[in-house]
């Protein structure tokens, strides 16, 4: 019950937040007069605010050190970035809930009871309802998108990025409904997992930094090719040889994560010439900082 307890707040505290930013991403993307489409992804931020909001409350005290240190709940740029997207966009955003986040305590467990369990159990029922129509608004969109019926200022490869990360949220929480373990059931899929999202991340970076910033094109596009070949070693290699390939990427994903941690700053501090929202920039780095906490769980 109580790993239960502990794991189901922690991947709210990460994902809820990661959801809730897709949906605002989507929302400032669509042209003015795409109302329904805009209204409806203004829902869906809303109501992962929401949970968001929830899971903090419930979270406080229960989650783990590792998780509140490692970067990927917030990081010391998220509330500034909040605060200029929300300046930049008009989409409202309560940064009171990170303000929270940063004074939450790590888990000692007194409030592990049968009463946090079912308050628990409510909160995974209604994300797993969020999710399935998140993930069916998304997959309409990406439709719409590719058949030529409708215009957004995210690239088609984004939104396939964001059902998939989408969807590992709902199997995730899927498994913990079902009483299955998912801490590290099978690091060799994680791996290929996160290293396509890190690879796509560079590939975003790429293409919304200003053409001028040559430095940084070429940097992100380095990392874009080690995330390719990453892959392509993991497609190589057999489940049960994959320790080298863990560190090498724990070493890669590191370098990456300080390039990222040092684009945020840039961005929030009006440093870099981009078309990157200051949110989308601590949005990746905390993905980073959750996917080194993984890996160097499975060291």
């Amino acid at each position: 019950m109580k790993k239960y307890i502990q794991t189901s707040l922690e991947i709210h505290l990460f994902f809820g937040r990661i959801m809730k930013e897709h949906a605002l991403f989507l929302q400032a993307a669509f042209p003015t007069g795409e109302k329904a489409y805009m209204n409806k992804a203004d829902w869906y931020r809303a109501e992962f605010e929401k949970i968001l909001g929830r899971t903090v409350q419930l979270a406080d005290g229960i989650a783990g050190k590792d998780v509140l240190c490692s970067g990927e709940v917030f990081t010391e740029f998220t509330v500034m970035a909040e605060q200029q997207t929300e300046r930049f966009t008009k989409i409202p955003i309560d940064s009171r809930i990170t303000r929270a986040e940063e004074k939450m305590r790590a888990g000692c467990g007194e409030r592990m009871d049968e009463r946090m369990a079912w308050q628990v159990r409510q909160l995974n029922q209604r994300v797993l309802h969020l999710l399935r129509g998140l993930i069916a608004f998304k997959t309409k969109i990406l439709e719409e998108v590719t058949s030529c019926r409708l215009y957004t200022a995210n690239y088609p490869l984004l939104i396939e990025h964001i059902i998939r990360e989408a969807k590992l949220y709902q199997q995730m929480i899927a498994a913990l409904e079902e009483r299955k373990c998912i801490s590290q059931e099978n690091i060799f899929e994680t791996e290929k997992f996160w290293n396509q999202i890190m690879m796509e991340h560079a590939l975003f970076i790429r293409g919304l930094l200003d053409p001028t910033e040559c430095e940084l094109v070429e940097t992100a596009d380095t990392f874009a090719g080690d995330y390719c070949r990453l892959l392509e070693e993991a497609r190589k290699q057999d489940c049960g040889a994959t320790k080298g390939l863990t560190r090498k990427t724990l070493e890669t994903t590191k370098k990456y994560r300080d390039f990222k941690e040092a684009g945020t700053k840039g961005i929030t501090g009006c440093e870099i010439r981009s078309v990157i929202l200051p949110l989308l920039a601590d949005h990746v780095l905390r993905e980073a900082n959750h996917y080194l906490r993984i890996l160097k769980q499975g060291e």
